[in-house]
């Protein structure tokens, strides 16, 4: 049925206006709750990582490709260095992506399944991600963009006006998702494959708009592809090594807990019935849309799947997988038994969400064992960072400040009074984004001094890091200890260091 009331071939759409606007009314609440969180909760190291990178804008990062730090940009642009600022964008990117699945599920099934489909998306606890600044949001927005410009291409005639513009929208947010997020290239891989299984998509390869939805999804790329290539393509290797780098440890249990983890943030029983609806429609597609919204979320699965056989895979890397699933969740044709089991799924996922909720608004459990707590205490530790680095005001050279990881280094740059530059020693830990602008080494001059936060180590136990420094300054002084502290709870402990006299020169990242 068409917006105006008419039946089209093929078509399983139920026209329900009331059903529409819930679905709208769900997706601005939840964003609106999101906002809310967003403003409360303080920034993680993750969030202050990518933060750093939106002060020098590029066309690709170690770890990613730019399109979040281009968000935050624009967030802090209007709105300051506040976490709101950080989060705003990313936040509304999460929010119509919510909204742009919904409209995906009316295209395929009607109102009342773009009603169920905003409802289930709002309440997954997956979703609870969506109030970070993170990577995932413009991922995803920019996949539930592309599918639907997808859908609606293959819901418009063959070689006709309509069919090659969809397809050119849908090849400018494919180009956006890349942008966005390397795991991306499943959405095309997916694409591809359904058009190679089902003999009515083949058709689609006759008309131009496939190959013009390539062109420009790499012309949109390709200045990240143009900044790998003038950094050894080091970002690809980094992201290939860390999904099918040499294998570690149990297969079986990385699989039990890539499932584990699915299980969690979509809850077990909108999971199961998510996976049945799209395995029933790639067994028995209603139409070619159906098919590949199937297929997509299927290639995205399996290769988790396969990776997890490899490495861990962190329980939010299929998330993009989860828009044309519900979707087709929301579209299955209805039944007295599916329907009962979809309210009983919506009620545990409510409850799921509202439990992550209540503990990142209440201090339930033990800070060192609660992830929400991980962007607690920098307030204070900065300041004492910044009180060590203030009382060198009257000594001969300049004062600098880092630490020996990234995100101890992003989240101090942020909480400085005046965000000032923060070095990453990356002396150990994994290789990241810091290692690629200048250091310590390449600015600072003779006489100059470096204030460092380091781990704590027991009483009279020099840090490994200020050990290896030791040689290149004429004293290192252990000053004092920086808890990281939710209200009077430890999450843990940091130390300051105060390294004087740069005498020239840096020592070699020891071997692993």
């Amino acid at each position: 049925m068409s917006a105006t009331g008419e039946t089209r071939e093929g078509d399983v759409r139920v026209a329900d206006p009331g059903a529409w606007r819930t679905a709208v009314i769900v997706t601005v609440v939840a964003a609106l709750v999101r906002l809310f969180f967003a403003v409360w909760l303080p920034l993680v190291p993750d969030e202050t990582y990518y933060w750093d990178w939106s002060r020098h804008l590029a066309s690709g990062y170690f770890d990613h490709p730019p399109m979040i730090a281009v968000l935050i940009r624009a967030g802090t642009l209007l709105g300051g260095e506040t976490s709101l600022a950080v989060r705003f964008f990313p936040v509304m990117a999460g929010a119509l992506a919510a909204f742009l699945a919904a409209v995906i599920a009316r295209r395929i099934g009607g109102d009342r399944a773009a009603r169920l489909a905003a409802i289930v998306f709002a309440l997954m606890p997956l979703t609870s991600g969506l109030v970070l600044a993170t990577p995932d949001a413009p991922l995803l927005v920019a996949h539930a963009a592309a599918l639907y410009f997808v859908v609606r291409a293959l819901q418009s005639p063959i070689r006709s006006r309509a069919s090659l513009l969809w397809w050119c929208a849908a090849g400018i947010a494919l180009g956006l998702a890349f942008a966005s997020k390397y795991t991306s290239i499943f959405l095309p891989i997916g694409l591809l494959i359904a058009v190679l299984l089902r003999p009515s998509l083949r058709a689609r390869l006759a008309e131009p708009g496939p190959y013009l939805a390539c062109l420009l999804a790499t012309l949109v790329f390709l200045p990240v592809l143009h900044w790998n290539a003038t950094h050894d393509w080091i970002s690809f290797r980094f992201q290939i090594q860390h999904g099918l780098g040499t294998p570690r440890g149990s297969a079986l249990q990385r699989e039990l807990e890539l499932f584990g983890g699915q299980l969690g943030l979509v809850s077990p029983i909108l999971f199961v019935l998510a996976a049945d609806a799209v395995w029933r429609a790639a067994r028995r597609p209603i139409t070619d849309a159906h098919f590949a919204l199937a297929i997509v979320a299927l290639t995205s699965w399996g290769f988790f799947v396969y990776s997890a056989l490899r490495r861990p895979v962190e329980a939010n890397w299929p998330a993009p997988s989860y828009v044309p699933a519900v979707a087709l969740l929301a579209a299955v044709a209805s039944s007295l038994t599916r329907d009962r089991w979809i309210r009983y799924g919506i009620v545990l996922a409510s409850v799921l969400l509202g439990i992550i909720y209540l503990l990142a608004l209440v201090p339930l459990l033990p800070a060192r064992k609660d992830p929400t707590a991980r962007g607690a205490g920098w307030e204070m530790a900065a300041q004492q960072v910044e009180a060590a680095r203030t009382a060198r005001a009257n000594a001969p050279g300049r004062t600098f400040v880092g630490a020996d990881r990234y995100q101890d280094v992003s989240e101090l740059a942020f909480h400085l009074p005046d965000h000032a530059q923060a070095f990453c020693v990356c002396l150990t830990g994994r290789h990241n984004q810091y290692e690629l602008w200048p250091g310590f080494a390449d600015l600072a001059k003779p006489g100059d001094a470096l204030v460092l936060l380091l781990d704590e180590r027991k009483e009279g136990v020099v840090h490994e890091t200020a050990a290896l420094l030791t040689p290149y300054f004429t004293s290192v002084t252990r000053g004092a200890p920086a808890p990281l502290l939710r209200g009077s709870d430890t999450v843990t402990v940091r130390r300051v260091w105060t390294l004087a006299g740069y005498r020239g020169g840096w020592p070699a990242r020891p071997a692993p």
